[in-house]
């Protein structure tokens, strides 16, 4: 298979595969909101608990689409810079720390509003399947599997339909293994793996998360 219907397709793909590993005491992390669809079909595949791991791009000052980095949520948030852009544009590290502040800010009213309060799963010593409906460049994944890790999982997979070879081969660092069944040669956009991409809504997974509870059965 070169490409997916939806992401439901992707997903249910995605748990079989995952299924296959047998993995002990699996946790499944989305991203959202693409990736809650993908991860939904996995967390129910192999009866596993489904949580949200939220990350927010810091763009540039006056060029918002211009990643300085990434900020994930948690007790303490990981706050990835790409270097690059930061020192391109005269940013500092205080600098981003401080440009991360709003984007916490979004992340704690979305998982709130996601989530509706229950508290996150407890990774620690768990198998930890962090899910995305697809990685172009892969710097918020990078921001994700950091945060995750420093949560002490025993395990920690990467599992997409489809990635371009270059960020994938970055994040490998990141994990003990990644399972991705489509990896082309050439990689325009995570859309062009798909017959339908359109755009997951709140509704959405707010509806997903409330299906696919914390409680599963492991």
């Amino acid at each position: 298979m070169d490409r997916f219907r939806d992401r439901i397709e992707a997903g249910q793909v995605l748990g079989d595969l995952v299924a296959a590993r047998n993995y002990d005491r699996p946790v499944v992390l989305a991203l959202p909101r693409g990736g809650v669809p993908v991860a939904a079909e996995i967390a129910r595949r192999i009866c596993a608990p489904l949580d949200l791991v939220m990350v927010r791009k810091i763009g540039v000052p006056g060029q918002p689409e211009l990643a300085a980095g990434a900020v994930v949520d948690g007790d303490r948030p990981e706050i990835v810079v790409n270097e690059s852009v930061a020192r391109h544009v005269g940013l500092t590290h205080g600098d981003i720390e401080r440009l991360s502040k709003p984007e916490l800010e979004t992340i704690a009213k979305r998982r709130a509003s996601y989530l509706k309060g229950r508290s996150p799963v407890d990774l620690g010593g768990r198998t930890v399947i962090v899910v995305d409906d697809g990685i172009a460049t892969g710097a918020t994944m990078r921001a994700a599997l950091r945060a995750v890790r420093r949560q002490k999982p025993a395990r920690v997979v990467l599992a997409v339909p489809c990635a371009a070879a270059d960020s994938l081969t970055l994040l490998r660092g990141e994990v003990d293994e990644v399972i991705c069944p489509v990896v082309p040669a050439w990689f325009a956009a995570v859309g062009a793996f798909y017959d339908r991409f359109d755009q997951t809504s709140d509704d959405e997974v707010i509806h997903l998360m409330a299906e696919t509870p914390p409680d599963a059965p492991e």
